[in-house]
């Protein structure tokens, strides 16, 4: 469900990018790989999936690992516990993924692909979904820009229905810190919104420390728009969520 989309992001990074070969000690060792293998795991005070809360408010666990060619190509696949009780889709995600992402111009890049998102757990009846996605991103001195839609075609589990999610997304460093700033602004228009009109607004602004080139800890305040009746769980309340994340 790249922000990110999840693990997409991990994806979109690494895809394109060759593992560091080790220096030749002799003529026969092995050539540098095309391939590189990286993962990434998290604890998050909350799991917010486009601004709405999939964890019940509560603490989540998730992690992914992705395999990128120097083409440009990618798959990957990512998980995170979600609650049963109020989400209704079982104890676990499981999303699998694939695409390609490269520069297409000085400064820009591009991100094309589809995912699958699998709630292996889930009681009976279709929950499964197929989404297919396109960003671009621009990068200028510290700062970057990604603009990206994802798209979700008619499917039983989204009652026979479409999504378009479009979203833009804003990034900073800080300069000479370990400090990045970020926003997020998203649009739904289909079945996966909580409006009556099934029309909704996401929203996100945080910043993220990095300890060290692997390990960073982030908080942020997230929230979207929702009717929700009184006295339901209200999954679309304003919140503020920790990261702490690894990548390797």
């Amino acid at each position: 469900m790249l922000t990110s989309i999840r693990g997409l992001v991990a994806a979109s990074l690494l895809a394109g990018s060759g593992l560091a070969a080790t220096p030749a000690l002799a003529d026969d060792m092995d050539p540098p790989s095309d391939f590189s293998i990286s993962g990434n795991a998290a604890l998050v005070t909350e799991y917010r999936f486009r601004g709405v809360d999939l964890s019940g408010g509560d603490i989540a666990i998730q992690g992914g690992i992705d395999i990128g060619h120097s083409s440009g190509f990618y798959v990957g696949t990512w998980g995170s516990s979600l609650d049963e009780d109020t989400v209704g889709y079982g104890h676990t995600e499981l999303d699998l993924y694939g695409g390609w992402s490269g520069d297409i111009a000085d400064g820009v890049s591009a991100d094309l692909g589809v995912i699958y998102y699998a709630y292996p757990n889930a009681g009976a009846g279709d929950f499964d979904y197929i989404e297919f996605y396109g960003s671009l991103g621009f990068s200028f001195g510290p700062a970057d820009a990604t603009v990206g839609v994802a798209y979700a075609p008619d499917q039983d589990s989204l009652g026979d229905t479409d999504n378009i999610y479009i979203y833009a997304d804003l990034g900073a460093g800080i300069p000479n810190t370990p400090v990045s700033l970020s926003a997020h602004l998203g649009y739904t228009d289909g079945f996966l919104t909580f409006t009556n009109d099934s029309k909704a607004f996401d929203w996100s602004i945080g910043a993220d420390f990095a300890v060290n080139d692997n390990l960073s800890v982030g908080i942020a305040y997230v929230g979207a728009e929702g009717d929700i009746p009184a006295g339901a769980y209200d999954f679309v309340d304003d919140a503020v969520v920790g990261t702490l994340s690894i990548s390797f």
